[in-house]
């Protein structure tokens, strides 16, 4: 009998599919999330102070996809922290906290506040595009900076908890950062953060449509480059990989896990179809796995690797 259920990183998940940071604003949108049939939760990036984000409009629709540049809006950690302990004790399904900092010792500061909440797991966004102008480049963007921020906060976080380091596509060799960070102390890599940025400009009124003029890429016509960066950290590394970047159906779910992604992060699909997407995926799953006499996902994990 076929079943939806995985193991990553000793954390059980009814179903692969996690709703990936920053796709909703409000902690009690979350409850929503769980309800309609999410495997697993990834918080909002909370930032050491609070950010009200970039300009309206922060999200436009394009023919492919989605271009958003939210800014990393968040009440800050302290406010955060509080927001989502209730979370993480009501919910029943795991809950990654996800942060975001440009130093080494904001990053150790953020992680170990959100470890006092018990989260399943720490993300570490290495990677957010829509802050560069004002916070400057990401550490993600170069292995030695990426090794530095995972090593500190290894080091200061107790040994069992668990972290995924979130990687930028925007880079010359994903493989090789996703390395040093699994070197330095990284549990598992969760990428791929958007690709860009990009800009859609209004022909009628002659201006970009984002209020930050540009934002980062995501939905359908992002996914080949995802999957070939999943494929590309599954060669490089032996921890676990939560993949995510355009995935909308149960077809995309496996590209993804045969690309070498154990979890799959479905995002910018829920503002395309709604929350209903996931429900329709996990059937269509079931379905796939049924017709080619698979009982568990886990097999279909790297498999195109040969």
């Amino acid at each position: 009998m076929p079943a939806l259920n995985v193991k990553f990183l000793e954390v059980d998940f009814a179903n692969p599919l996690v709703m990936p940071s920053g796709i909703l604003q409000e902690v009690s949108a979350h409850y929503q999330a769980e309800k309609n049939g999410l495997g697993g939760i990834t918080t909002k990036s909370m930032t050491r102070e609070p950010r009200e984000g970039n300009p309206l409009p922060r999200v436009v629709k394009y023919d492919h996809g989605i271009l958003n540049s939210v800014g990393l809006r968040n009440p800050g950690i302290k406010v955060g922290v509080g927001e989502w302990a209730k979370f993480v004790k009501e919910t029943t399904i795991p809950v990654i906290a996800s942060v975001f900092a440009v130093k080494v010792a904001d990053f150790v500061y953020l992680a170990k506040e959100v470890e006092k909440i018990n989260p399943a797991m720490v993300e570490l966004n290495l990677s957010c595009p829509n802050t560069v102008d004002e916070l400057g480049q990401p550490l993600g963007m170069g292995a030695e900076s990426t090794a530095a921020a995972v090593k500190a906060v290894r080091q200061a976080l107790k040994k069992e908890t668990k972290i995924l380091a979130k990687l930028s596509p925007n880079v010359n060799n994903i493989g090789e950062v996703a390395k040093a960070a699994e070197a330095e102390g990284a549990d598992a890599i969760s990428a791929i953060n958007t690709v860009g940025p990009g800009m859609v400009i209004d022909i009628r009124r002659k201006k970009p449509m984002l209020g930050n003029l540009v934002g980062g890429v995501s939905g359908p016509g992002i996914r080949p480059v995802a999957v070939r960066c999943v494929w590309e950290i599954y060669n490089s590394v032996k921890c676990p990989i939560l993949g995510m970047g355009g995935v909308e159906t149960a077809n995309d779910v496996v590209e993804m896990m045969l690309a070498g992604a154990t979890l799959v992060g479905v995002g910018s699909a829920w503002y395309r179809h709604g929350f209903g997407i996931y429900n329709k995926i996990k059937a269509d799953l079931l379905k796939y796995m049924a017709e080619n006499k698979i009982n568990k996902l886990e097999v279909l994990v790297g498999k195109a690797h040969g």
